[in-house]
């Protein structure tokens, strides 16, 4: 498995645990990401993701998005995109 950083946290909204994050590669809904922070580490699949509350498939380089967390997370955190090995998928 390879990680590759995407984006980093600007804002977080605790009441309904969305966060904002603006991307430098492409995303999208389908992909694992992997959160970390100083406080943070935790992976999740992204379900959902808006753009000015309107729901989006695929995100570009400079976008802020806005995305359900599974957990806290915090502005500079940083999010990354996990590539799993394409044989994992058959094998494993």
């Amino acid at each position: 498995m390879s990680e590759t950083k995407v984006g980093e946290i600007t804002h977080f909204f605790d009441k309904v645990s969305v966060a904002v994050i603006q991307l430098t590669k492409n995303l999208k809904v389908g992909d694992r990401i992997h959160i970390k922070g100083v406080t943070t580490d935790f992976e999740q699949n992204i379900n959902s993701m808006q753009i000015d509350r309107k729901p989006i498939e695929e995100a570009k380089p400079g976008d802020d998005i806005g995305m359900k967390t599974e957990e806290r997370v915090k502005a500079k955190d940083k999010v990354y995109l996990i590539k799993e090995k394409w044989w994992k998928k058959y094998y494993y």
